[in-house]
């Protein structure tokens, strides 16, 4: 019997970015927003976002959330609003920020953080909210017109866009011209996956000169620390990578695309709509990094979960538990969690990985519908 397991990561061939390693010892630049890096932060922004805004690269996403946050939270406010339905890595942040996560429920077709309850909380707390933290939940193209009139009205938010690099949608690319803070992820397991790394961008030049003057240290020209900050810098050998990963980014994304269109096909082919299975709402043209669906009421995702692996098929469960289920956030506000508390029970991840094939796919759902 095959074996599926759940991520594969590919990054790109040693030879697709060996020929930059010369550059970086003729440099002898090794980091510091060395010249290859440079280069990848403008071809983002020139090819990805059409020119518009700015970006700057960070060591991992968590170090993006952690810099956007502390430049862009309103003074002497304690809470982040956030969903509860995320990865850790989103309070984790709040919280190094010296602020407390304040968790939000998720709506029931897309996911995402509630709305109208964060307008409810924006009403009872005011000025005790210091940012709001929504999630682009699994790479979705998110309607940020919302978040866009609370950055217009001097509420900060920081998007944590973890898996929505290469998402696009009517407009481009997900959150081109967003005035706030936006955060991507391009760990090995996301579809834009270099080893490690990130990058936070905004249409707000100022408020990257902000983030890469915090990511160096909180370095003002003078080399003194003027602002809070930290290293978060990449190295240029990262730089090739990511470079690299640029230049077949589009192919990665229209397999990826693929592989999803596969799962939608074959499992509702065998029926599972019908038994109560629900597919995520994803909006946009997304460079998936699994296949996230709900299972029936009745049922609990861990038990599919250990009879898939009996089938040599392994699944997760992004995210449950969600992070108020968790001990290190368990005490926590938040706003009722129904729709959380149901939707972290029911989530499933099916696998999806480049070198996956049409048959590959066709097992996994058989398999996942005969457990």
């Amino acid at each position: 019997m095959d074996n599926f397991p759940f991520l594969v990561p590919n990054l790109v061939k040693k030879e697709s970015f060996q020929h930059l390693f010369s550059q970086i010892e003729s440099s002898r630049r090794y980091s510091n927003y060395g010249p290859l890096n440079s280069l990848f932060e403008e071809k983002v922004v020139n090819e990805m976002f059409d020119h518009v805004g700015s970006a700057v690269t960070v060591n991992n996403a968590t170090s993006g959330l952690m810099l956007a946050i502390s430049q862009c939270k309103r003074p002497k406010a304690r809470y982040a609003l956030m969903p509860s339905f995320t990865f850790a890595a989103t309070p984790l942040a709040a919280l190094w920020c010296g602020l407390e996560p304040y968790f939000v429920d998720i709506t029931e077709d897309t996911w995402c953080m509630n709305e109208r309850m964060v307008d409810d909380l924006l009403e009872k707390l005011g000025e005790e909210v210091a940012v709001v933290v929504p999630y682009a939940t699994f790479g979705t193209d998110m309607d940020l017109t919302y978040y866009q009139k609370l950055q217009d009205a001097g509420v900060p938010v920081v998007v944590d866009a973890a898996a929505s690099f290469g998402s696009t949608g009517d407009d481009g690319h997900f959150g081109k011209g967003f005035s706030g803070l936006i955060v991507f992820s391009f760990h090995a397991t996301k579809a834009f996956g270099i080893g490690e790394g990130g990058l936070v961008y905004s249409g707000n030049g100022q408020a990257i000169g902000q983030i890469r003057q915090a990511g160096n240290f909180g370095f003002s020209g003078a080399r003194e620390s003027s602002i809070l900050g930290l290293n978060s810098k990449i190295s240029e050998y990262t730089a090739a990578i990511a470079l690299a990963t640029l230049d077949v980014f589009q192919e990665k994304t229209s397999v990826r695309q693929t592989l999803y269109k596969w799962y939608v096909k074959y499992l509702t082919g065998l029926g599972l709509p019908e038994k109560g299975w629900i597919f995520h709402n994803c909006r946009g043209i997304v460079p998936h990094q699994f296949f996230p669906v709900l299972c029936p009421e009745e049922e609990m995702n861990r038990d599919i979960v250990a009879a898939c692996a009996n089938r040599q098929v392994e699944l997760r469960t992004y995210f449950s538990p969600a992070c108020h289920q968790q001990k290190l956030f368990a005490s926590c506000p938040s706003t009722s969690l129904q729709v959380t508390d149901n939707v972290s029970k029911r989530i499933l991840s099916l696998p999806l990985w480049e070198e996956m094939t049409e048959h590959d796919v066709k097992t996994i759902a058989e398999r996942l519908a005969e457990r």
